[in-house]
């Protein structure tokens, strides 16, 4: 197949199931011999680290929820097909019963561009906590006591904390790892 007629599609999908619907996609695409007019299916993720319970955890996120990318030939009966797969919703900017309208070359870029930045960026942390919130202190001297964020300094990772230590307030600094929420 030539490349020049590959073009980028987005295919709605239910949201929450990208991953499953991606697979079920693929397997259709190989059990119907479909695979010279379907380059990739992608689903764009980005990489977050959550703290929970003072543990780093890696997680992917999706990054477009309820999209999936898909470099195709849609020629013939594959649109069909591919509506037809369990969680597929349609096509991103079809007109009602119209053709599947491809990505312009720049939103591609652009979303690929993403794509690799976020998979190359790093870590990108989700913050959990906010300013004025009483967290408990976990670890290191003050362990045990508890004291109100005032200020998220994010490239250190670092907390604030202002603790009351005989009846006097006095400012902590902290790492992420040494606080956990007062749930």
């Amino acid at each position: 197949m030539a490349d020049s007629v590959m073009k980028w599609y987005v295919v709605r999908a239910i949201g929450g199931q990208e991953n499953k619907v991606k697979t079920y996609i693929e397997n259709e695409i190989t059990r119907l011999g479909l695979a010279d007019y379907v380059v990739q299916v992608l689903v764009p993720t980005e990489k977050v680290i959550q703290i929970r319970n003072g543990k780093k955890i890696n997680k992917e996120k999706v990054y477009f929820p309820g999209y999936i990318m898909i470099e195709a030939n849609l020629s013939g009966e594959l649109p069909h097909i591919i509506k037809s797969v369990t969680g597929v919703i349609g096509f991103l900017g079809e007109t009602k019963g119209g053709d599947p309208v491809p990505l312009r070359k720049s939103e591609v870029n652009r979303m690929l561009g993403k794509v690799d930045e976020l998979a190359v960026q790093n870590e990108n942390v989700a913050i959990p906590y906010v300013l004025g919130e009483t967290v408990k202190v976990i670890d290191g001297p003050f362990n045990g006591f508890d004291g109100t964020i005032e200020k998220i300094n994010e490239e250190k990772r670092k907390l604030e904390v202002m603790v009351k230590i005989f009846g006097r307030k006095t400012p902590l600094e902290l790492s992420y790892m040494q606080v956990e929420k007062i749930s």
